[in-house]
């Protein structure tokens, strides 16, 4: 019997990044039995020798349990075929889902067809995000392209690749700015140990050796309860060397930073806080993860993820996995007014604030947005 929700693996990297052969590396691991990856094309990933059987048009079961599939049209549809097999019984199991999205794909609607359908939300859980950075090539592609910038901004996990046929001075200063745009994801080398597998891939809230939620991995820096941001400014950086680079304007676009209140907060509270903030500015959201103490019931954590104005349905965890409470929040955003968020922030938190109305008189206002939640 399969155990919904599933998780699901979101592979990204820019073109040339090496994700392809990273899929035929998983594709031979045996931890990762049962596991079904999408991919855009076949004839990118050599599986021949592993083809068992063509189940039917797109999707391939593989020797070892795994199925193989193309992206049919919309990605939906993918997902949605591999449901009705797992319930007619035509796959026995389905441990997890690894999608690789295009080189110059932005990440953010692969990540909002999994949390905004209202049947795939149901038997799909967004584990995480892991961006593949190219040593060789990475600072002029950030350089370049905004769109490799996002796939760095949204991760879960940064692996940087072909770092062996890199200058070795430019290691140093591209885990730096690769910081400065995520500093709450973990930077691993592809050779490393812990990138292979499922040791690779599960990046989530729930650990899968414990089976239970890990906060301080899936917030990074948030999770210790500090506020933290970061602000772009790589006029202050110097190096040591002259491979130290300045940075780009796609990188100072990017903004990074934490929302910590150490008291639990009604829900009407934290529903309006999102409401308002995705409403208004969802566009600019590139990613925002959560977890929330309820004045109502602080025992059970709410935990929020949300991509733009994207909201994925707001999940309850029986027990608080570490010592940590009130609410943590980590946003991820491009060109958006930080400014605009701290205070709307504490106005729901009810945090006094000159020249700022209470949340009273937010709820009062006629003009008000609804609550998408209700």
């Amino acid at each position: 019997m399969n155990q919904f929700p599933i998780p699901v693996s979101v592979l990204t990297g820019f073109l040339g990044a090496g994700k392809t052969k990273l899929l035929n590396r998983l594709l031979r691991d045996p931890e990762l039995k049962d596991t079904a990856v999408i991919v855009n094309e076949f004839g990118e990933v050599a599986i021949d020798h592993l083809l068992v059987e063509r189940a039917s048009d797109g999707i391939i079961e593989l020797s070892d349990g795994c199925l193989c599939c193309t992206v049919r049209g919309e990605l939906v549809d993918t997902l949605a075929d591999l449901i009705d097999r797992l319930q007619t019984r035509r796959i026995e199991r389905l441990s997890r889902v690894v999608i690789e999205t295009t080189g110059l794909a932005d990440p953010a609607p692969v990540l909002q067809s999994i949390m905004a359908h209202p049947v795939l939300v149901q038997a799909f859980r967004l584990d995480g995000v892991i961006t593949l950075v190219d040593a060789v090539n990475a600072e002029a592609t950030l350089d370049a392209h905004v769109e490799a910038v996002k796939q760095v901004a949204v991760a879960d996990r940064l692996v940087i690749t072909k770092a062996d046929l890199a200058d070795q001075d430019t290691l140093e200063p591209l885990k730096r700015r690769l910081r400065d745009i995520n500093p709450n994801a973990a930077i691993l080398d592809v050779r490393d140990q812990q990138a292979t597998g499922a040791g690779l891939l599960a990046c989530g809230l729930y650990d899968p050796a414990t089976k239970t939620a890990d906060v301080r991995r899936w917030l990074g820096e948030a999770a210790s309860g500090g506020e933290h941001h970061h602000h772009h400014d790589h006029g202050d950086h110097h190096h040591d060397n002259d491979h130290g680079h300045a940075g780009s304007v796609h990188d100072e676009r990017v903004r990074s930073f934490s929302l910590v209140h150490p008291q639990p907060v009604p829900y009407s509270a934290i529903e309006m806080f999102l409401d308002l903030l995705l409403s208004v500015h969802g566009d600019k959201v590139l990613r925002m993860k959560g977890i929330i103490e309820l004045r109502e019931d602080p025992s059970r954590p709410l935990v929020v993820h949300a991509v733009q104005r994207t909201l994925h349905p707001p999940a309850r965890l029986p027990t608080w996995p570490d010592e940590g409470r009130g609410v943590r929040l980590v946003l991820i955003t491009m060109d958006m007014p930080e400014d605009y968020v701290r205070r709307l922030f504490a106005i729901v938190t009810s945090e006094p604030s000159v020249d700022t109305p209470d949340r009273a008189a937010i709820e009062d206002n006629p003009l008000g947005i609804p609550g998408f939640m209700r």
